[in-house]
């Protein structure tokens, strides 16, 4: 989201709290600055509190190249109190001089062109999109198109809630009318008609279509063995719902990070609002459980999931969701397998015993050998045997739990018969370790 709103602003106002000075959040925000190539402005905040140090965030600014103009940089550093209004005036006037530096113009007459920055599904007003216009003068009853969303603007209200009839350059308005809430951070444009709307919108959703089915009959041998190799990655299917589309984007994005080349988690769909019962019936075909972050499911979505088995989470806190599909994954990697050597033994001689099958005579020549143990017999420098195990351990008629070294025993080996005289056995244990995702 700030990476979004760097590369839409034509200035950035970098607030920082003169009594916690530069935090992770702040240092994130001049990078994506920086990114965006957008000048900052920083509004040092809470001067008015007793603990407030404004010297401290200039010198720890320094640190990020953001040098004040009083250092013989060239970023304006304001003081300011926001809870006792003191020099708003400042910040406003420093706004003024950047945007007169960097000449700073659009054309209220053009045909309107803005921004998405959030979006949402509304319970009574339907898909709602909150819009930053860029160029021209945005209307009401004006048809637009935003990425694969269309309509005409029903209404334009602005952060007061206040109906608008028109939006120009620089304004930030929520608008009513489109058919469904649009990706944040896509272009929207005013177009001459709802046959064009639809032509641009068609064409972006084949667009959509062919790029997630990886297009039409592109099958080779190539793309079938990458497909059969993939298998042996596990996935976890989700489908995720949350109150804006912001949300579930930046949710789906930190699940495809979470993931390595053994077990990675698969967004069978995302989207903005509650949960109803056709997301429940896609999360059962897709055996998917329900992740709903700030929204709720409805009552008949509740008793389907629960008639079908399907599973629905809520979370209000991001950090909370993540942490408990982390778990999740974590818990589908295949453990560590560690092996702990215990001993090296030859085999003399073999017997066949009518009831038992084959017994081993071997002497022990390393460590120790332990009943109930793991073995790997090989022949010839080849392993015959990978993870057998040790099922009867006798020295003489005796049945015994371990044989040291330079003694000889009698083995026999669980489901395995091809046993003979020069083979060479090694026992050793297995431990299971249970491994996370980093």
């Amino acid at each position: 989201m700030r990476a979004r709103g760097a590369n839409v602003t034509d200035i950035v106002v970098l607030v920082v709290a003169a009594d916690d000075g530069v935090m992770p959040q702040t240092i994130e925000a001049i990078q994506h600055a920086k990114a965006a190539n957008a000048p900052i402005i920083v509004a040092v905040n809470k001067i008015d509190k007793p603990d407030a140090n404004p010297l401290k965030v200039v010198n720890e600014l320094l640190q990020y190249e953001v040098i004040a103009e009083s250092l013989g940089g060239d970023t304006q550093i304001i003081e300011v109190s926001a809870k006792n209004r003191t020099n708003l005036d400042g910040l406003i006037d420093a706004i003024l001089v950047q945007a007169e530096m960097m000449d700073l113009k659009a054309d209220p007459e053009r045909s309107s062109e803005g921004v998405v920055i959030e979006a949402k599904l509304d319970k009574g007003r339907g898909p709602v999109a909150t819009v930053l216009v860029k160029r021209g003068t945005l209307r009401r009853g004006d048809i637009v198109v935003a990425g694969s969303a269309w309509g005409k603007v029903r209404a334009l209200l602005n952060e007061r809630n206040e109906q608008l009839t028109e939006a120009g350059p620089s304004v930030p308005v929520e608008i009513l009318g489109l058919n469904e809430a649009p990706s944040p951070g896509e272009p929207l444009a005013v177009v001459e008609s709802e046959a064009r709307a639809r032509e641009l919108t068609e064409y972006r959703d084949r667009v959509k279509r062919e790029k997630a089915t990886g297009g039409i009959n592109q099958v080779s041998l190539v793309d079938m063995m990458s497909k059969l190799q993939s298998k042996k990655v596990s996935e976890l299917p989700v489908l995720i719902k949350a109150d804006v589309q912001g949300s579930a984007e930046a949710i789906v994005g930190s699940l495809e990070k979470m993931g390595n080349e053994e077990v990675r988690a698969r967004t069978v769909y995302s989207g903005a609002g509650g949960i109803t019962e056709s997301d429940v019936q896609l999360a059962k075909s897709a055996g998917a459980p329900i992740l709903g972050f700030n929204v709720r499911a409805s009552k008949q979505a509740r008793d389907l999931a629960e008639r079908e088995g399907v599973e629905i989470r809520y979370y209000s806190i991001i950090y909370d969701l993540l942490d408990d599909m982390k778990g999740v994954l974590s818990g589908m990697l295949a453990p560590l397998q560690r092996e702990t050597f215990l001993g090296n033994a030859a085999v003399l001689q073999v017997f066949d015993i009518s009831k038992t099958g084959k017994i081993a005579g071997c002497r022990v020549s390393e460590g120790v050998v332990r009943k109930g143990a793991k073995v790997r017999i090989i022949r010839d420098d080849v392993v015959v045997l990978e993870l057998g195990t040790l099922t009867t351990l006798k020295r003489f008629k005796d049945e015994v739990n371990e044989v040291p070294s330079g003694q000889e025993c009698g083995m026999h080996f669980q489901g395995f018969q091809d046993i003979k005289a020069g083979d060479y056995i090694e026992c050793f244990t297995v431990e299971e370790i249970k491994r996370t995702l980093d």
